[in-house]
C-alpha cells in the first residue's frame, strides 16, 4: 500500500490544477463579455437584426411565393375556391 502522502499530494495537484483551469476560464468568460460590450458601444444600440444586411431580389421573390403558396393552402383549408 502506498502511503498517504502520496494522496495528500495528488489531492493538492489536482486542486491546484483545477484553480488553474477556472481562472483560465474566468479570464476567457471576462474577455469576451469585454468583447460584447465593445462590439453593442460600437454598434450604437442596434441589435443583430439592425445588422442584418437586407435580402437580395432573388430572396424577396421566393419569400413572396411562399406567402402566396401558404395563403392557397389556407384557403383551401377553409374550403374557399380560388
Amino acid at each position: 500500500m502506498q502511503d498517504p502522502q502520496f494522496y495528500l499530494v495528488m489531492a493538492a495537484a489536482a486542486l491546484v490544477a483545477l484553480a488553474m483551469v477556472t481562472a483560465g476560464m474566468l479570464t476567457a468568460w471576462r474577455g469576451w463579455l469585454s468583447l460584447k460590450q465593445q462590439q453593442m458601444s460600437l454598434a450604437g444600440g442596434m441589435t443583430e437584426a439592425d445588422l442584418a444586411p437586407a435580402p437580395s431580389a432573388t430572396q424577396r421573390i421566393e419569400i413572396a411565393d411562399l406567402k402566396e403558396r401558404i395563403k392557397k393552402l389556407e384557403a383551401i383549408a377553409a374550403g374557399v375556391d380560388l
